[in-house]
């Protein structure tokens, strides 16, 4: 079939070839070297269920935690209102443009996110980079999950355990008491008993940890172990048994969203505390720092740059419209970040209300806002304190459970692309038991403070990092303009300048300034000298071995002198779909389009790589 253009390879014409040849023998026998070099198209990849279930299970993954404690907290600390304008401006020319191009190189290829590099072996380690971040994630999220489980459980109790103070607690004021504190007569030391239940009762935190991190909570490895069991439950079977729970993980947490965004904003004080989120301090729009934490926050809500979307993108079928599906997702995670954010305010306007405090010295960051504040708040309500605190907690674990099991499932398609013939449920039950194992460091007295640390030195740093690589794999040496050739391909829809500019230059640009401002302000962690640098060898184990992979993939080169590494910059043979007669059309295209590009001069061929 000859080529010349790539509509003649696209559109309804390549969408029947693929399903024509699906419904045949796929081991067809001719000599081409193309059928030589792709031995996996003897078994296709196993694609979802329904389109739907795809959707469905992205947004499982991207709408999380980061929606509910960190959104909220990072609005007030950034700016209140204000901070919503550099966040959908982060999020319009950093996060879609990078959450559409994962789904895109996902798709295309039918690679995870470490055989994906089949397009640059050089770059191979930033893949490999990405899966240890996924795992290290995981301890910790799962860690947070048993928590949740475990109030979850305790919300069945009349009263709620942690509406009254216990005996052995002094400064403590019952957080169902409804009424102003009083704080004279104690120095302002006392504390609700909200507070205490999770400092002492559930975590019994300790002050630091210089000598040492504690021993795992018996009642929390409990539920740890139930949240594993969970995940190893749904992934044992494959994305065909995640896909069909995505339908409750995605869907299930809305209706409990609703039913307690129409009871916070109906609270006493909950106006007060709207206002405080939607009033804007215009002068914070000047501070770096709050464009740093827009970006922050948009990565570790859309769960990009962690090579989770490329996992899930490849394994849909070819011609999905994932154009479509990027800004659904990207903007439903947005309207639910905005949700949960009035939803927290609202219960934070009327603790503050009740108790005659500012709402900035009742707001708190992380798992206390959700293990401290709503809690304390649930205790005061008038109304079936106990079916609001089973309806939070439920949802809470549903949104962690969606997000885990998108998390682990990066992490097994990364090991099973390396070794096809390992099965499944080992894979799965192999990673349950490593991560449960890991996670019990978390649920120790020490935990949270170890949780900083890790999530600071071994996820936020090497993903910056990470995508800087990734953007520099994808857009420029694998090309715009190879990218957007391929989405003609693939979709049959052409790329619009906007998408070019993005992907060429803005995204990256802005992503390198954000990284090296958080370089320029670092500072060491209130924890021993040996954590932070313990810190720094995690970061450094994450993203130096892909130094070790780059000299790998030049080494297994056959090629002499330069090109050895020149070879490694190049796809390999074979990339393209993984469908057979589409993967021959495609290189006839991508052949036909080199043999222009070399008549043009080198600034030509610049210019073209970027915007043609």
């Amino acid at each position: 079939m000859e080529c010349d253009t790539a509509d003649a390879c696209s559109g309804k014409a390549a969408v029947q070839r693929k399903d024509s040849q699906r419904s045949k023998n796929h081991q067809d026998k001719n000599t081409s070297s193309l059928e030589k070099a792709a031995p996996e198209d003897e078994q296709l990849r196993e694609k979802w269920g329904k389109k739907i279930e795809f959707l469905l299970s992205c947004i499982a993954l991207s709408v999380g935690f980061g929606n509910v404690w960190r959104f909220p907290y990072t609005a007030l600390q950034n700016g209140g209102g204000a901070f919503v304008i550099p966040y959908l401006i982060v999020l319009f020319v950093v996060g879609r443009p990078l959450y559409y191009l994962e789904m895109v190189v996902g798709q295309f290829s039918s690679r995870g996110c470490v055989k994906v590099y089949d397009m640059c072996p050089l770059m191979r380690g930033i893949g490999v980079g990405q899966t240890i971040t996924m795992f290290t994630i995981v301890g910790y999220y799962a860690a947070i999950l048993s928590l949740a489980v475990r109030y979850f459980v305790d919300s069945f109790r009349i009263p709620l355990p942690w509406s009254e103070c216990q005996r052995e607690w002094t400064n403590c004021v019952d957080s169902s008491f409804i009424g102003q504190i009083h704080t004279g007569e104690s120095n302002g030391s006392v504390v609700p008993s909200a507070e205490l239940y999770f400092t002492k009762t559930v975590m019994n935190i300790l002050p630091n940890i210089d000598d040492g991190i504690g021993s795992p909570d018996w009642k929390l490895a409990l539920c740890l172990l139930v949240c594993w069991t969970a995940v190893t439950g749904l992934l044992v079977k494959g994305i065909r048994s995640s896909g069909k729970a995505s339908y409750f993980l995605a869907i299930f947490p809305y209706v409990i969203l609703f039913i307690l965004l129409v009871r916070a904003c109906t609270l006493t004080g909950a106006v007060e505390g709207l206002k405080y989120f939607v009033t804007p301090q215009w002068e914070k729009l000047l501070e770096p720092s709050v464009w740093y934490a827009a970006v922050s926050q948009c990565f570790f809500s859309l769960t990009i740059g962690l090579g989770a979307v490329i996992v899930f993108a490849s394994f849909n079928s070819f011609s999905s419209n994932i154009y479509r599906d990027a800004m659904i997702i990207s903007g439903l995670d947005t309207v639910t970040s905005l949700i949960s954010g009035v939803i927290v305010f609202g219960v934070v306007g009327n603790l503050a209300h009740i108790t005659q405090r500012e709402i900035p010295e009742v707001m708190k960051a992380g798992p206390q806002l959700v293990f401290v504040i709503y809690p304390d708040a649930i205790a005061k309500m008038d109304f079936a304190p106990n079916l609001f605190a089973v309806l939070f907690f439920f949802m809470f674990t549903i949104l962690g459970l969606g997000t885990n099991i998108g998390i682990v499932t990066t992490i097994l398609t990364s090991i099973r692309d390396r070794f096809p013939q390992f099965q499944n449920w080992k894979a799965v039950v192999m990673i349950a038991i490593a991560g449960f194992a890991y996670g019990l460091v978390f649920i120790t007295p020490g935990g949270l403070t170890v949780l900083d640390v890790i999530d600071y030195y071994g996820v936020t740093f090497p993903t910056l990092t990470l995508i800087i690589l990734e953007i520099v794999a994808f857009c420029w040496i694998y090309g715009v303009s190879r990218l957007c050739v391929d989405i003609k391909f693939m979709l049959g829809i052409d790329t619009g300048l906007f998408w070019r500019v993005c992907w060429g230059f803005l995204t990256l640009a802005i992503i390198v300034a954000i990284f090296l401002l958080e370089v320029s302000r670092y500072k060491l962690m209130q924890v021993p000298i040996g954590v932070n640098a313990f810190g720094w060898c995690l970061y450094s184990f994450i993203v130096l071995q892909s130094i070790g992979w780059a000299s790998y993939a030049i080494f297994k080169q056959p090629q002499r002198g330069l090109r050895k590494f020149t070879e490694t910059l190049k796809p390999i043979e074979g990339w393209g779909p993984e469908n057979v007669s589409l993967r021959k059309d495609y290189i006839a295209l991508i052949t036909h389009k080199q043999s222009i590009d070399k008549s043009h001069s080198i600034l030509k061929r610049v210019y073209r790589r970027i915007f043609k």
